[in-house]
């Protein structure tokens, strides 16, 4: 994916908070050290935190389970677009990006 991603121009952009996420014992972590090193991280700032909280209330959804959604979703609708996220829950996230970024499920 991340030739095709390249090949095409696209940015790929993840949230530092992803990567604790995805963490696990079975990591190979080698491996993600490698794929982080191929897209570009962004902070979770005090104002990526407050604009993720107002997808939240707006979403009607809860930050206890939906926390790095929304933080995932605000970096989206801040990048350039077209915009697409790579996401396993294209419910959720359609209620946090609203029609403003192209969700592709994996």
């Amino acid at each position: 994916m991340f030739h095709v991603f390249h090949t095409m121009g696209a940015d790929l952009v993840i949230g530092a908070n992803t990567i604790v996420e995805v963490t696990h014992t079975r990591v190979n972590m080698p491996r993600l050290w490698w794929a982080l090193s191929r897209v570009k991280v962004e902070p979770v700032t005090e104002r990526t935190a407050k604009a993720s909280a107002d997808l939240l209330r707006t979403a009607g959804l809860h930050g206890h389970e939906h926390a790095i959604d929304a933080t995932v979703a605000e970096m989206a609708l801040r990048q350039p677009g077209p915009v697409a996220v790579l996401t396993s829950d294209i419910d959720d996230m359609a209620r946090l990006c609203g029609r403003h970024v192209r969700l592709i499920g994996v």
